[in-house]
């Protein structure tokens, strides 16, 4: 499985012409099953991320939203023109396009082999993580984490061993839960990074557009 960060505040990637912003976007492939977590805020910026970064957005047949929040759903319409049948995966709203067909989460479940949702968390804002089944072990792709990183550990273990955490961490600060994990990669609106990063230097890295990790 691959993922690629195609929005973030950050630029991981200095020669490929990306652009930072506020908000978060990854692109999942697996097999045939290409999936989009989140679009970001701007439309423009995340297209043009996607362009440089080689990224076909016709090849997309799922987008998941972590949560309803503009710099997380922002990118979703513009996306619309340039997506071929696809399912969207949200807690709550409308699908902007007929090509879009909407299947609203409450309950954990399987998106595609190997790709499941922990389903709704509520919290402060609701919130859906995504679980994601790697060579070692589970790997859970957040948001910004609002219900809280450690209610949505919680929620994955359900799935199996997890060994991996990646996204927007907010202002989770209980960073000895993060002990024993082998990949930390906190971003977007992670409000303790550099603190993460010098508690785990061998298993905490930097994340930002451009970013690409293999699982």
């Amino acid at each position: 499985m691959r993922l690629t960060v195609v929005y973030d505040n950050e630029v991981y990637r200095r020669d490929a012409g990306l652009k930072s912003d506020w908000g978060f976007s990854c692109l999942i492939e697996k097999d045939d099953e290409v999936i989009l977590f989140d679009t970001g805020a701007k439309g423009e910026i995340l297209l043009s991320n996607m362009r440089n970064l080689d990224i076909d957005p016709s090849r997309i047949n799922k987008v998941v939203l972590s949560h309803e929040h503009w710099d997380h759903t922002g990118g979703l319409k513009a996306l619309e023109s340039f997506l071929g049948e696809v399912e969207l995966y949200r807690l709550g709203g409308e699908a902007p396009s007929e090509n879009m067909h909407l299947v609203l989460v409450e309950d954990a479940q399987v998106i595609v082999d190997g790709v499941y949702t922990t389903g709704r968390l509520e919290g402060f804002v609701d919130e859906q993580a995504l679980v994601l089944r790697g060579r070692k072990g589970l790997y859970v792709l957040v948001g910004c984490s609002h219900p809280g990183v450690e209610r949505i550990l919680d929620a994955a273990k359900r799935y199996g061993e997890v060994v991996g955490l990646m996204g927007g961490f907010h202002d989770f600060s209980n960073l000895s839960i993060l002990r024993g994990l082998d990949f930390i990669s906190p971003c977007h609106c992670t409000r303790y990074k550099r603190r993460i990063m010098d508690l785990y230097p061998d298993t905490c890295g930097k994340c930002g557009v451009g970013m690409v990790v293999e699982i």
